[in-house]
């Protein structure tokens, strides 16, 4: 195997796993920034108050995303996969 090919085969690995993950962050970055707001705004400094929230947001983005994900995890694995004997050979 050629340095090129594993270079790019964790190029991939890591773009992937960061598509896979974005929507999930994205959805706890916001949630965390308004519930952080709500705190402020309100002086409640409980810790259960951030957690709770930041929780059940991603669970409910995972629940609505899951179908997008497995599609694009199972594409990945699919050319990863088929290119095995390109990958051996190098050529």
């Amino acid at each position: 195997m050629d340095a090129q090919i594993a270079v790019d085969l964790g190029r991939e690995a890591l773009t992937t796993a960061v598509i896979v993950g974005a929507p999930i962050l994205l959805v706890g970055i916001v949630v965390a920034l308004v519930v952080g707001l709500l705190q402020a705004l309100t002086q409640i400094q409980d810790q259960t108050l951030s957690f709770v929230p930041k929780i059940v947001a991603m669970v409910a983005a995972v629940a609505l995303c899951l179908p997008w994900l497995i599609q694009r995890m199972v594409e990945y694995s699919e050319v990863l996969i088929t290119n095995i004997p390109f990958t051996i050979t190098g050529g």
